[in-house]
This record gives C-alpha cells, sequence and structure tokens, in this order.
C-alpha cells in the first residue's frame, strides 16, 4: 500500500517527460482569387515557362523544427514540433501550384525547362515563424530574371494568430505564403 503513491508519481513524471513529437506540413490553399486550377490549353509554342529555380530560407529557419520569437531578441527553435519535410521544399513546392494556379497560360516549374526562354525565379524567405504577440511573420526577397532583365522585389507580411497553438500557428504562415504567391504573380505577370 505505501507504495502506490511512489509508482503513481513514477508513472506521472514518465508520462509528463515523453518526447511526443508533432509533423507539420503547410497546405495548399484553395484560390481565393476565383481561378481554377484547370487552365485553359494553350499550343506549347506560345506558353511562357517559369522556373522557380530555388527557394531558400535562412539557416534558423533550416532545421527541423518549427520556429517562434519570444522577445525582440530570442527566437526558440521547437524540438517536438517539427516540419514534416524540409521548409524549403514545402515553400517551393506550395509556390510552384500557386503560381500555376494563378498565372494561367503559363507553365510554372520547379525543373528547367529545355528551352532557353523562360523567366527564371528565386526566393530567398528571411522570416517565417511565430511571434511573442500573436502575430505571424513572413518576410524576404524574391528575383526573378525575364529576357536578362533582373527585377528584385522585398515582402514582408505581419499577419494575426486568430487562434493559440502551432496548428494555427502553421495555417496562418499557410495563408500568408499564399497571399506572398498572389502578389508575386501579380508582379510578373
Amino acid at each position: 500500500m505505501k507504495w502506490i503513491p511512489v509508482v503513481l508519481a513514477l508513472f506521472l513524471t514518465a508520462c509528463s517527460s515523453s518526447d511526443h513529437k508533432t509533423y507539420y506540413q503547410l497546405p495548399i490553399l484553395s484560390s481565393t482569387t476565383g481561378t481554377t486550377s484547370g487552365s485553359s490549353i494553350v499550343p506549347q509554342g506560345v506558353q511562357r515557362q517559369l522556373w522557380v529555380e530555388n527557394v531558400s530560407v535562412a539557416d534558423y529557419l533550416a532545421g527541423n523544427g518549427l520556429v517562434f520569437q519570444t522577445n525582440d531578441v530570442q527566437y526558440v527553435l521547437t524540438q517536438n514540433n517539427l516540419w514534416a519535410s524540409p521548409l524549403d521544399q514545402q515553400l517551393q513546392q506550395s509556390l510552384v501550384t500557386y503560381l500555376g494556379r494563378d498565372l494561367p497560360g503559363r507553365v510554372v516549374s520547379a525543373q528547367p525547362a529545355s528551352s532557353v526562354e523562360q523567366d527564371v525565379l528565386n526566393v530567398n524567405v528571411t522570416g517565417f515563424h511565430g511571434r511573442y504577440d500573436g502575430s505571424a511573420l513572413i518576410s524576404g526577397s524574391w528575383v526573378l530574371t525575364h529576357n536578362g532583365q533582373t527585377t528584385q522585389r522585398n515582402f514582408n507580411l505581419t499577419l494575426k494568430q486568430n487562434e493559440d497553438g502551432y496548428d494555427a500557428l502553421v495555417r496562418i504562415l499557410a495563408v500568408g505564403w499564399q497571399q506572398e504567391a498572389g502578389q508575386i504573380a501579380k508582379q510578373i505577370k
């Protein structure tokens, strides 16, 4: 009978120190612009091509853990809330999907085309994390090369998180990334 509290305490300690890991993947969101995912068929010779060559992330975002900014100078890389696949790959794949949807009549790919006449887009993400004030931040820059001309734009989004938790953070980051993809599409049309 004396051992029951000891066993119960050991059991509770074991449960509270478990390393339960949760994995997250950015969802691909429905179009908000009214375009459909099935764009019209355009003859191959007429289609412009866009190669999303690279989406790079800052070093602190390149790890497996989600990132949370705890004050103006401190960041926490989570140990148990992890990206299911590398963040740069998720961002590139979703960007290709969104741009393909938002730029009808254009072939958008993460692979180079055999044609030399293609636009090339590179994106550098410097912020993609939650913040202590309940916001999600997405920042960086992109460079488009079109007919030998280079265009560079910076982006900086701050979105309010309506719910607490990492699930809500990942969802609002996905919303912000879709919004940024829409802005890129508008500027490179």
